[in-house]
């Protein structure tokens, strides 16, 4: 009895996705609820389970084919039994060869024809062309990661399931790479008996190293979470009236509050006191003397909410995803942290749902993670506002007729110009900076 793998709901408004990855291969044994393949939609991932147990008897459709809701994309055989994996077919000669190119190439410089047909190299797939064959086999993770180091990735042994390359392998030749050393080193497998190279082994003279300094191009399609954020944010600009203000604020007083409260705050919540859970509440506190900043137009019509539901940008293996803080102006500190914290975790995971990223009237980005100073960050539609943080540093302020070293950060707030008048961002901004600056206001709602 054949059972069909369908695909699942997706989330409001989302009617189709990517097929990104199969996890199962055909002839394979899956448990119910098991993932056998990931789809990727336009905010995130998501894993596809088996509907029950049995055999993964056929695919349909291929890796990166565009699938609706509710097509099927596979069939179980529930009274099947897994094949067994074929042994690997290797020439009698390929450990001595393999052993002989290690020894005669320890440091990786050329290309191995022994390690491109071996079992540690990804299983290319396509039309045979070379190079930009193999990386469409891998992941987006690792697909993005070997693009980031600029690492071949058939130099590479994968620790993953049946060979395949992870983030961590990557990021391992990488640091290799940089320490001068071999991306890959291929065990060299001493035979019984040590007979001379075969001369069919012999490196042929198009495997050789590709000359210093050659100009190379890779071709690697969008995902299509990227396509989405380029979509949404170009939107934006075409769309959007956007102008950005920006002012800078003391971080002193929240910095010593930190100091003087984390120990008792972790004891208590069991969460870290971060800096965000300010600057949520500050956000939120401003956005009552100047709605506008948390309203949104639709149409002709200008939509107010009386509550403020925060998309806070984190980092995720395949770019920034913004899950949505619900009813942010109605927290405390702790349940905003946790919250956040939560979101962090699930988004390296890559376990954040759509209905975590629905919504949303007002966001924070927080580049300073990374280091930025001073960035300019646009809207995401249909939101009218961003709130930029940036990293802290000290800097020379004058205070009370001194100079002295105050520990500062820049603050951007980008705004729809259509909806929010310059007046306006303006003395949000400063709400927003007063509250940091004095914390108390926080508590006692000024």
């Amino acid at each position: 009895m054949a059972t069909e793998v369908k695909v699942p709901a997706l989330g409001e408004s989302i009617t189709e996705g990517t097929l990104a990855q199969w996890l199962k291969k055909p002839g394979e044994a899956v448990a119910a609820d098991e993932p056998i393949a990931t789809l990727e939609t336009d905010k995130v991932s998501v894993d596809v389970p088996s509907p029950s147990a049995g055999v993964l008897a056929e695919t349909l459709v291929n890796e990166g084919d565009t699938v609706a809701v509710g097509a099927t994309i596979a069939r179980i055989d529930e009274n099947a039994t897994a094949s067994a994996p074929a042994p690997a077919a290797a020439p009698a000669a390929a450990p001595a060869a393999e052993a002989a190119a290690a020894t005669t190439n320890p440091a990786g410089a050329g290309e191995n024809p022994q390690l491109r047909g071996s079992e540690h190299a990804p299983e290319p797939t396509g039309n045979g062309n070379g190079d930009g064959d193999q990386i469409t086999t891998l992941s987006p993770a690792v697909r993005r990661a070997v693009l980031e180091h600029h690492v071949d990735p058939s130099k590479i042994r994968g620790t993953g399931k049946d060979g395949r390359l992870t983030k961590d392998d990557v990021l391992a030749a990488a640091e290799a790479q940089k320490a001068g050393g071999p991306v890959h080193e291929p065990e060299a497998r001493a035979p019984a008996q040590a007979p001379a190279p075969a001369p069919a082994a012999a490196p042929q003279p198009a495997a050789k190293a590709a000359p210093a300094g050659e100009r190379r191009e890779e071709r690697v399609k969008m995902t299509r979470l990227r396509q989405t954020i380029a979509h949404r944010l170009k939107e934006a600009q075409n769309t959007a009236a956007l102008l950005t203000t920006f002012n800078d604020v003391d971080m002193s007083a929240v910095i010593d509050a930190r100091a003087k409260y984390k120990d008792l705050f972790e004891k208590k919540h069991g969460i870290r006191l971060g800096f965000m859970g300010f600057f949520v509440k500050a956000v939120a506190l401003a956005a009552k003397d100047i709605p506008s900043v948390n309203a949104s137009i639709d149409g002709d019509e200008i939509v107010y909410h009386d509550y403020l539901d925060v998309s806070v940008a984190v980092s995720a293996p395949k770019g920034l995803v913004v899950p949505v803080v619900r009813n942010a102006d109605r927290m405390n500190f702790a349940e905003i942290e946790k919250t956040i914290a939560d979101f962090g975790k699930r988004a390296k995971e890559g376990t954040l749902t759509v209905d975590d990223m629905t919504g949303g009237t007002f966001t924070i980005s927080n580049g300073g993670v990374f280091g930025s100073l001073l960035s300019t960050p646009i809207i995401n539609p249909p939101q009218s506002a961003v709130l930029g943080m940036h990293r802290i540093e000290e800097r020379p302020v004058v205070k009370d007729g001194q100079i002295v070293a105050k520990p500062m950060m820049y603050l951007a707030l980008s705004y729809d110009h259509r909806l929010i008048d310059g007046r306006e961002a303006v003395t949000f901004l400063v709400r927003v900076k007063e509250a940091i600056e004095d914390p108390t206001r926080l508590l006692i709602d000024l």
